[in-house]
C-alpha cells in the first residue's frame, strides 16, 4: 500500500520511537492522526511534520475503555500504527495486580481492541493495512521481564493471527521488531546499555521499517543488528539456550538498569 494521501493512526506519537515512525510516514505522504497522552506534546509534534492535514487525539490507553473510545473518535482510516508500550521492567513478584493490568492493557489489550475496531471496514472496502510495533523480546526471554515478554509474545501472535485473517481481502497486517535501540526506547529511556557486542539500532531505522512493512506488506521486519537478530532465533528455536545466555552477567547488569531506570513505568 502506498502511503500517499492515506489516513493513519498513530498510538505512542509522543515518544522517541513514535516520533521517528510519525517523521517517516509523514515524509511518504500519509495524513496521521497523533495520539499519546499529552496534547502539548502532541500539537508540537503535528507542527513539525510535512504535509498537512494532521491531528491530535489525547488518549491514555491504560484506561479501561480508552481503546474502544479512540477507535470511535477517530473513525474511518487506512492505516493503524500501534505502538504505544510500556517497559513493564522488572521482577514480577513487585508488581500490584493493578500495575499487571496496567502492562496488559497498554502493551497488549490496547492493540487487540484497535485491530479488532478497525479490521471489519478494512476487510469491507478491501484495503487497509496494521502495524504492531513489538520488540525482540517477543522472540527470546530476558531476565526481570517477564511481564513485558509475555506481552510482546502475545503481540507476536495476535498480530500474525490477525495476517492470517487478513489475507485474500486486501487487509495487511505487520510486525516491526526493534532490538536494542539507541536513542529512543526503554534502553534509552532507562540510562542502560545493551549487552556488549549486541549493536544498536537508531530510531529512524524504526520508520523506516514501519514505512516499508506497509509498502510491502511484509509480514514481519526485525530492526536489529545480525547478532541480535541471530539471539533472537535461538530464543524461537532453543528456549532453554536463550535462557542460559540471556541470564548470564552481562544480561542480568542489562535487566537491571532497565529497571531501576524506570521507576515510573508502573505509572
Amino acid at each position: 500500500m502506498e502511503l500517499s494521501d492515506r489516513t493513519a493512526l498513530l498510538t505512542g506519537a509522543t515518544g522517541g520511537l513514535g516520533r521517528a515512525i510519525a517523521k517517516a510516514m509523514a515524509s511518504s505522504g500519509a495524513r496521521l492522526t497523533l495520539s499519546a497522552r499529552k496534547a502539548e506534546a502532541l500539537e508540537e509534534l503535528a507542527a513539525e511534520l510535512p504535509g498537512e492535514g494532521h491531528g491530535i487525539l489525547v488518549s491514555d490507553l491504560a484506561e479501561p475503555g480508552a481503546a474502544d473510545a479512540l477507535a470511535a473518535e477517530v473513525g474511518d482510516i487506512d492505516i493503524l500504527v500501534a505502538n504505544a508500550g510500556l517497559p513493564g521492567a522488572g521482577k514480577i513478584e513487585d508488581f500490584s495486580p493493578e500495575e499487571v493490568q496496567r502492562c496488559l492493557r497498554v502493551n497488549l489489550e490496547a492493540p487487540m481492541l484497535l485491530g479488532r475496531a478497525f479490521l471489519p471496514a478494512m476487510r469491507e472496502r478491501g484495503s487497509g493495512h496494521m502495524v504492531f510495533v513489538s520488540s525482540l523480546a517477543g522472540k527470546a526471554p530476558a531476565p526481570r521481564s517477564s511481564l513485558y515478554n509475555a506481552t510482546k509474545f502475545g503481540l507476536r501472535g495476535f498480530a500474525l493471527g490477525m495476517r492470517a485473517d487478513g489475507a485474500g481481502h486486501g487487509v495487511g497486517v505487520s510486525l516491526v521488531s526493534p532490538g536494542f535501540i539507541r536513542d529512543a526506547g526503554m534502553f534509552a529511556d532507562a540510562g542502560a546499555k545493551p549487552p556488549p557486542g549486541l549493536g544498536t539500532s537508531t530510531p529512524q531505522r524504526v520508520g523506516k521499517a514501519v514505512v516499508k512493512a506497509i509498502e510491502s506488506n511484509r509480514a514481519e521486519l526485525v530492526v536489529a543488528p545480525i547478532q541480535t537478530r541471530l539471539l533472537s532465533h535461538i530464543g524461537l528455536i532453543s528456549p532453554g539456550l536463550a535462557v542460559r545466555i540471556s541470564s548470564g552477567g552481562a544480561g542480568q547488569k542489562a535487566a537491571a538498569q532497565i529497571a531501576e531506570g524506570h521507576p515510573d513505568h508502573k505509572r
